[in-house]
């Protein structure tokens, strides 16, 4: 069976079983228009209505989270008063930062203006504004660029609207029309798209749309009915649990753009025209919170780092839609000032400041918001194009946890990590995903980073490959890009996954199980079969911790003062390495300082099967038996 007929088949079973909500009927720009000219030709309209800024202050000087907020939305704010406007400069081929910095800015500094009525943000702002208004375009050849420069100075145009005098709206009106929207029907591969440039792309021009609906509305029209009717393409990756396909590093990215596609045509126009309720989406705010192991790192698959990023403004929005007070189990730390400890030994920022969308958490958050319940699940698992499961000890900093993916790597940011697993325990990532690799530093040395070949050079880069990943390699192979993992059992704190297909060819059969045992220790279990010919299966996970080998299928793993045992209960006697990542092997390649790989080699005869058994045991229940080897059939 083809990669493509699975796919389709998945897609048709997934959308049965979603069923309940279909995707939107074709909106008609005709339809959008009649909208428009219904509503006031009066700004802001776009997230915080004119007029709301004295009920959104009552509500913060109300609300000690709300509070502290705002005071972060300030001090951004006045850092930006010392910066100078970005100028045109591009990076590789990308102009993306300076379009994220001058949407930060125009953000903080706007919503500081709308609150304090200090003229200093409105002037700041207003500079940013002009700069970038002033550009001879926004970089369409790289369309991410042209989308957040338009969120930017739609927002921009929207909020200042009133204290600016007519040349300089007509100046942003005329860059927000012809660099932002009309560029984009030239520039619109990225409405066919099922990855976030579809989430982004119409983010961005919606908001630009909204912006400038009274003096442009046949064309802003045409940018919303096109974005109602295309965003679903990329919404149905949710379908059917909530699981994001590119990883939580572009569920912050797609997923935020989603949410304020969504959010702008709430607030300009009253309606989503259904967005909000297409199957999955409304529930990958659960995804959210359980990638997240207690050592505050992400399961960090795909083209992804392995901190958090800070808070997540999104995860307030959709606790307000939901009203489920778990939701924001994880966020509320970062926002109220209690986690700050496990902030600065994790990496992440327990401030909203640094996220450039920050901000709108004020305007997204219930201001009626308890403080979150612990959740009670401690497994997740959802289905999709890039299956997952988490399963967690409990929701403590100390517990155990354990993350396994299934999926392709011809997914869009994929990488050779079919398979692959994560596991924390007393505070500590000790199976670990050394992440992506700056894309800039690969493209500017003429790498075809983008070519899903199963030769390409994109396998050829270390962290990419399958070499580098928490997965089995089967004769120095790269796993089969074609290939598409299942998870085939799911219960109980234990997953399996079937990843035949992603090893055709190198083995006739291969399944991989982890369970989180009653005793927080971690159990991964490879049942796999040899083709008619032998091979050679190397089992290995990557780890920060010092590793001392004690003797066969024994090594003790040791970092921050606490220890893991890493065991290998089959096969017998087995030879445990060490296995170094830095230096990587090729230039190209970035260092990964303070990492290493744990794991062996078994030789497979012909036609054999062979169990791989490894037991991770948390220092605090070191000295728990191992349990008995049950075959992955009775799981």
């Amino acid at each position: 069976m083809s990669l493509l007929f699975r796919r389709v088949l998945c897609v048709v079973l997934l959308g049965m079983s979603a069923g309940a909500v279909a995707a939107p009927a074709t909106l008609e720009s005709g339809e959008v228009a009649r909208r428009l000219r219904t509503i006031p030709a009066e700004h802001p309209r776009l997230f915080l209505p004119r007029g709301a800024e004295a009920e959104l202050n009552r509500q913060i000087a109300a609300h000690p989270v709300m509070t502290r907020l705002r005071a972060e939305l300030l001090a951004e704010a006045n850092r930006e008063l010392r910066s100078e406007p970005v100028l045109h400069e591009k990076i590789g081929r990308r102009l993306l930062d300076k379009s994220r910095t001058a949407l930060s800015r125009v953000l903080h500094l706007g919503l500081a203006w709308r609150l304090t009525g200090e003229k200093k943000y409105l002037e700041r702002a207003r500079a940013e504004l002009v700069a970038v208004a002033k550009f001879s375009d926004w970089n369409p050849s790289h369309f991410l660029d042209v989308a957040e420069m338009t969120a930017a100075v739609g927002v921009g145009y929207d909020w200042l609207y009133a204290a600016l005098d007519e040349p300089t709206r007509k100046l942003l009106r005329e860059a927000i029309v012809e660099k932002g929207l009309k560029a984009s029907l030239k520039a619109n591969s990225w409405t066919k798209a099922r990855n976030n440039w579809n989430q982004v792309c119409n983010g961005g021009m919606t908001v630009g749309a909204l912006a400038v609906a009274e003096t442009d509305g046949d064309l802003a029209a045409q940018m919303i009915a096109r974005a109602v009717n295309t965003v679903p393409v990329s919404m149905h990756e949710y379908v059917p649990d909530g699981a994001y396909p590119e990883g939580p590093g572009y569920w912050g990215y797609g997923t935020t753009y989603n949410v304020i596609l969504i959010s702008a045509l709430q607030s300009a126009l009253g309606t989503d025209f259904g967005l909000a309720q297409q199957p999955g989406f409304l529930a990958t705010a659960d995804y959210y919170l359980h990638v997240t192991g207690p050592s505050g790192y992400y399961f960090n698959y795909s083209d992804c780092g392995r901190g958090g990023q800070g808070v997540a403004p999104a995860m307030f929005w959709f606790a307000a839609q939901r009203k489920d007070p778990y939701l924001l189990w994880s966020e509320w730390e970062k926002v109220s000032g209690s986690g700050e400890r496990e902030a600065r030994r994790s990496g992440r920022s327990s401030r909203g400041g640094r996220d450039r969308t920050a901000p709108l958490l004020l305007l997204w958050m219930n201001p009626n918001q308890p403080e979150p319940v612990r959740p009670t699940a401690r497994s997740w698992t959802a289905a999709g194009p890039n299956p997952v499961a988490f399963h967690r000890s409990s929701w403590e900093p100390s517990a155990s946890f354990v993350a396994i993916k299934g999926g392709s790597p011809s997914l869009n940011h994929a990488h050779m990590d079919v398979g692959a697993f994560v596991m924390d325990a007393d505070g500590q990532r000790w199976a670990d995903d050394l992440g992506m690799q700056d894309y800039n530093s690969l493209e500017t040395k003429g790498v075809k980073l983008w070519d899903k070949g199963q030769d390409a050079q994109r396998w050829q880069i270390f962290r990419l490959g399958t070499s580098a990943h928490n997965v089995l390699m089967v004769d120095g192979q790269q796993q089969r890009v074609e290939g598409d993992a299942r998870i085939i059992a799911a219960r109980d704190g234990r997953t399996v996954v079937d990843l035949s297909t992603v090893y055709k060819g190198q083995l006739a059969q291969a399944r991989r199980g982890v369970v989180l045992q009653a005793d927080r220790s971690v159990r991964v279990q490879d049942e796999v079969q040899a083709t008619g010919k032998a091979a050679t299966v190397r089992w290995a996970m990557v780890t920060q911790a010092e590793v001392t080998v004690s003797g066969p299928g024994q090594a003790t793993l040791a970092q921050a003062g606490r220890k893991l045992a890493f065991r290998v209960l089959e096969p017998a006697g087995a030879q445990v390495k060490v296995y170094p990542t830095d230096p990587p092997p090729s230039a190209l390649d970035h260092r990964n300082p303070g990492t290493r790989m744990i794991g062996f080699e078994v030789r497979v005869p012909a036609g054999t099967p062979q169990r791989l058994v490894i037991d991770l045991v948390p220092g605090s229940v070191a000295g728990a038996a191992a349990k008995e080897v049950v075959p992955l059939s009775q799981w």
